[in-house]
């Protein structure tokens, strides 16, 4: 029997067109991508609709992420409780509900309830649309697969605050989470009808891990909580951050040392032991990282510095989404041509050098400019998401796709997440250093201190204002000269600083099993 059920597990294929199965799940999981980034330009909006400070309406993204980031790694044990597919249709369909509840909130209490909810259920949508993908396709196919895959995972990042300042500007807040409703509908629809488990992902007994689901949940909530609020709380001077770093220091260690060490893991660590996966999945999350916080420094700086608008600072964004799809066919015919890790190290240094270039924000940039620059950012993730997942997939046993695919997508998500506070903290702790530099040259001691002012109360007085007045006048004028500068150095420096990051992952790049886009070793060819 046990001969018998191996060949049919090695004969097995989908009933359905793969492309079309492809397509179903990679919906499921874009309508969570977008969840993720959709509500951060609307939060002005949600705070004021719900009487609440901008404070504390940022806790809707904390209890979000805090939950997918538990759910994220458990997916393949509850995958295995439920039947991927069963589990999968379960996370739609209360995601759908979760919206809709987050759209029907009358207090902030109740939106971070509904926001944790749809961060849980959320949470098991992109590791389960992976593993479909995994076993629908065989390994010379995956990498076109993985291009579709690839624009839910990079284009919702990047088109989600487009999409939240349209519909906040245009219609409310509650919109971003009822347009989830029908899509949530359709989707389920179409798994239903098109899904299929193979039999090593069919229900089946799997033993739960209290131990470790609890060392879990209290690592990754911990330490997402302490870097989401560490800035505002004074880091490691606050109780609760010390507090909130310890746990999380003991969660995430106990877990580690648990999972590795119990017979029935709630996840499989020992996925680990094959190295393209071990480097795929560290550089996935380095990417993650990359992509997650650049997409919140970009319209951040458009709204707080140039003065745009939700919309118009969304709009920054959208041509690069546009950049990747484009380039995804080319990258596809790249990675035939040379080894898969040649192709990641080219996508890292290029990122390297369109973040460096970045760099050189100043007081009067235009529109054209500005995108043009998010753009190349970009367009450089069409040269790592389908090789990484490429790579990473290429030598892991299909039984293990689960549970790789759960920590695949966790380290992305986790690690993209964690950048957006790090990113944040940063902006915020290098304006604070640059002021605190700039103003020792804010002194009447100075003469092109001095000098400025004269100019400016000339001005003033030129245009009809009196003496008293245009002192005033010209003091402000000052003051929003100096706040200017103080902030495009700041995100100068960030830039920079993130293009160091992608500079440092190339070498990285050259631990990988030289392979090609089929996924057989390069030596074949």
């Amino acid at each position: 029997m046990s001969a018998q059920a191996d060949v049919a597990e090695a004969g097995w294929k989908p009933r359905h067109n793969p492309w079309a199965v492809a397509f179903v799940v990679t919906m499921a999981a874009f309508m969570e991508i977008l969840d993720t980034t959709i509500v951060n330009v609307s939060l002005p909006h949600i705070a004021g609709s719900l009487s609440s400070t901008y404070d504390d309406s940022t806790w809707t993204l904390t209890a979000y992420l805090v939950a997918n980031g538990i759910v994220l790694t458990i997916s393949g044990w509850l995958g295995k409780v439920f039947g991927r597919k069963q589990y999968f249709m379960i996370c739609i369909v209360m995601f759908t509900v979760s919206s809709f509840l987050c759209g029907m909130a009358t207090s902030l209490v109740e939106l971070i309830l509904f926001r944790m909810m749809q961060g849980f259920f959320g949470g098991g949508l992109q590791p389960n649309q992976q593993s479909i993908i995994l076993d629908s396709f065989p390994p010379e196919k995956r990498a076109a697969a993985f291009g579709l895959t690839a624009i839910a995972a990079v284009v919702g990042p990047v088109i989600g605050p487009t999409l939240g300042g349209w519909i906040t500007d245009n219609f409310s807040w509650r919109w971003i989470f009822f347009i989830n409703v029908p899509f949530g509908f359709l989707t389920t629809l179409g798994v239903a009808t098109m899904v299929e488990d193979p039999p090593w992902a069919r229900k089946r007994k799997a033993p739960v891990d209290v131990i470790g689901i609890s060392l879990i949940t209290l690592g990754f909530s911990c330490l997402e909580v302490m870097v989401d609020r560490g800035e505002d709380s004074d880091w490691f001077g606050s109780t609760f951050i010390r507090v909130m770093a310890v746990l999380a220091v003991l969660g995430l260690v106990g877990a580690v040392l648990w999972l590795l060490h119990t017979d029935r893991p709630a996840v499989d660590l020992r996925v680990f032991k094959d190295r393209n996966f071990a480097v795929g999945t560290a550089l996935m999350g380095a990417m993650g990282a990359l992509l997650y916080s650049s997409a919140i420094i970009v319209p951040q700086f458009a709204q707080q510095v140039m003065g745009y608008t939700a919309t118009l600072s969304g709009l920054v964004l959208s041509p690069g989404g546009i950049a990747v799809i484009v380039l995804i066919p080319i990258v596809g015919k790249l990675m035939s041509l040379t080894s898969v890790r040649n192709v990641i190290a080219l996508g890292f240094f290029l990122m390297g050098i369109s973040l460096y270039a970045s760099a050189n924000l100043v007081p009067g940039l235009d529109f054209r400019h500005l995108v043009f620059f998010r753009m190349s950012q970009t367009a450089c993730l069409a040269f790592l998401f389908v090789p990484l997942s490429t790579i990473a997939y290429s030598t892991i046993p299909e039984k293990m796709n689960a549970d790789a695919s759960a920590l695949f997508s966790m380290s992305r998500n986790v690690l993209g997440s964690l950048a957006i506070s790090g990113a944040t903290a940063l902006l915020t702790e290098r304006r604070q250093a640059h002021q605190a530099h700039m103003v020792h040259w804010m002194t009447p001691y100075h003469q092109p201190y001095n000098d400025y002012l004269d100019h400016a109360k000339a001005l003033a007085q030129g245009r009809g204002a009196p003496e008293s007045t245009a002192s005033a006048i010209a003091q402000h004028a000052q003051f929003v000269q100096f706040s200017q500068q103080v902030a495009i150095l700041t995100y100068n420096e960030v830039f920079m600083i993130l293009g160091i990051g992608a500079f440092l992952c190339v070498p990285f790049c050259f631990l990988f099993s030289p392979i090609t886009g089929s996924g057989k070793s390069a030596g074949a060819h």
